[in-house]
């Protein structure tokens, strides 16, 4: 009786596969994949209890260029809004955000000046978004991004670059860049249905 529940236990967890008439078998490891969610940047600061700032350093109307299909699947015909960020906590840089946006499924984007309100935040309470993609790197920082972030050239940094969709069209394009030393990445999960 001990050991068939320690067997069942196993298979909960996914680690045993049980076979009629063949008998249990240690199963293949599974890649654990977890759904992350859309988080705003300043509700982030405002968890950690720290005071939220945002400033924005360059807003710019343009045309698709080619490199930007590795970023954004957008015609060469089409039209962005490329905006480059800065989120603070209790004074100090916290993260530099990087974002394209497409005009043709945000046209409202176009006359938002982006001054008092960052983007991420504008964006979810524009549109509903259908489908997101994460990437999540650690890098060294940039010459750019150590100056955006007062941290020095070659510094460890959390890199995550989100692509979201909405109805199959793409809407916007970000990376989000973090001293390492001050983010860790969080994610809760479950077992799926087979254990």
């Amino acid at each position: 009786m001990t050991v068939n529940k320690a067997i069942g236990d196993l298979v909960k967890r996914g680690l045993i596969e049980r076979r009629r008439k063949s008998g249990s078998y240690v199963t293949f490891p599974h890649v654990q994949s977890a759904v992350m969610e859309i988080h705003d940047v300043k509700l982030e600061v405002e968890s950690l209890g720290l005071d939220y700032g945002y400033r924005l350093d360059e807003r710019l109307l343009r045309k698709v260029k080619t490199g930007d299909s590795a970023r954004i699947d957008l015609p060469g015909s089409g039209r962005l809004l490329e905006i480059t960020c800065r989120h603070f906590a209790s004074g100090r840089p916290f993260c530099l955000e990087e974002r394209l946006i497409s005009l043709a499924a945000v046209p409202e984007a176009e006359t938002e000046p982006f001054d008092a309100v960052a983007p991420g935040s504008w964006l979810l309470g524009q549109i509903p978004w259908s489908t997101a993609e994460h990437r999540i790197r650690a890098v060294a920082a940039s010459r750019q991004a150590a100056q955006a972030l007062d941290i020095a050239i070659g510094a460890p940094c959390l890199v995550i670059e989100r692509r979201t969709w909405s109805g199959g069209a793409p809407v916007t394009s970000v990376r989000l860049t973090y001293p390492g030393d001050r983010h860790e990445l969080v994610a809760e999960f479950a077992p799926g249905a087979n254990g």
